[in-house]
């Protein structure tokens, strides 16, 4: 499968396809600007401090994430400044990524009351795991982990009948989720999520790693991007060590593919074991209440 092919395949499904119906909320003004500093050579944290001060929500989110546990600073942070020079350009994009999308996408099921945990878990340790490997940039993962289900509440909320599909796809074991999805909707949350970020006008890699995060033959296909098959790969380790946290030990996924995804990255079974340990604390420092 071919870029290009996927950017065909997501523009029919939007036009044409089960998903033209479906509201994509537009992508917040806040981001924009800051995806726009993100890719300058070297952003400038006075403007990333701008950019976090024009809205007193997330501002007061960045200093109560600076000053969580997971960072265990000596002194803590009292204004946004001195956040962003505490936790560095990188960490303080991921932190605010993650605040505009939870509030662009809301998630007012019951059946997703955890989700955005869930999601900056995953973004956290796709992260983590793209510092280890040295070749993968660990914001683009970052914000990969963000919108590997952002499709979920998105479909939740514009497609009828998606709730009982949900509870179905978690609980089936003779197909795959996204098999569950199109069985019931002709469109998964892998497309919708796609073209989230296609319309958000996230990172090419990204839209086309979400397209493809439950799809492991991609793996040994070279018409895929090497990043987008690394980032698919990620994926799943990610995951595997939420689930781990989480207490959902029963991955169908991992066990059919995680050989396969850790190979494919050179990964060893004891390294994500260390990891497991090595991301406690920073899973447990989650808390978006």
């Amino acid at each position: 499968m071919k870029v290009a092919d996927i950017d065909r395949e997501l523009e029919i499904a939007r036009t044409q396809g089960p998903v033209r119906d479906i509201v994509i909320p537009p992508c917040p003004e806040l981001l924009l600007a800051l995806r726009k500093e993100v890719e300058q050579a070297d952003p400038d944290p006075a403007e990333i401090t701008r950019i976090a001060s024009s809205d007193v929500a997330m501002a007061a989110s960045l200093i109560r994430v600076a000053n969580s546990p997971m960072y265990a600073r000596s002194r803590p942070a009292s204004t946004v400044g001195e956040a962003v020079a505490m936790l560095g350009v990188a960490q303080v994009i991921g932190i605010l990524t993650g605040f505009l999308v939870r509030n662009a996408i809301r998630t007012n099921s019951p059946l997703l009351e955890h989700f955005w945990e869930t999601s900056t878990r995953r973004a956290l340790a796709m992260g983590f795991i793209a510092k280890q490997l040295y070749d993968t940039d660990a914001d683009v993962a970052h914000t990969c982990g963000l919108f590997c289900h952002v499709g979920i509440p998105i479909m939740m909320q514009g497609v009828k009948g998606y709730a009982g599909t949900l509870v179905e796809a978690l609980a089936r074991q003779d197909r795959s989720f996204t098999q569950t999805e199109n069985a019931a909707h002709r469109t998964d949350h892998a497309v919708v999520g796609a073209i989230v970020a296609k319309t958000w006008r996230l990172p090419a890699v990204i839209a086309v790693a979400v397209r493809l995060h439950h799809d492991f033959t991609v793996l040994a296909d070279e018409n895929v991007p090497k990043q987008a098959r690394t980032l698919v790969a990620i994926a799943l380790v990610a995951d595997y060590l939420v689930g781990k946290h989480e207490g959902i030990e029963r991955n169908q996924e991992w066990s059919l593919y995680g050989a396969a995804c850790l190979a494919y990255i050179n990964v060893t079974d004891a390294e994500v074991e260390s990891w497991v340990d090595a991301l406690h604390p920073v899973f447990e420092s989650v808390s978006l209440a």
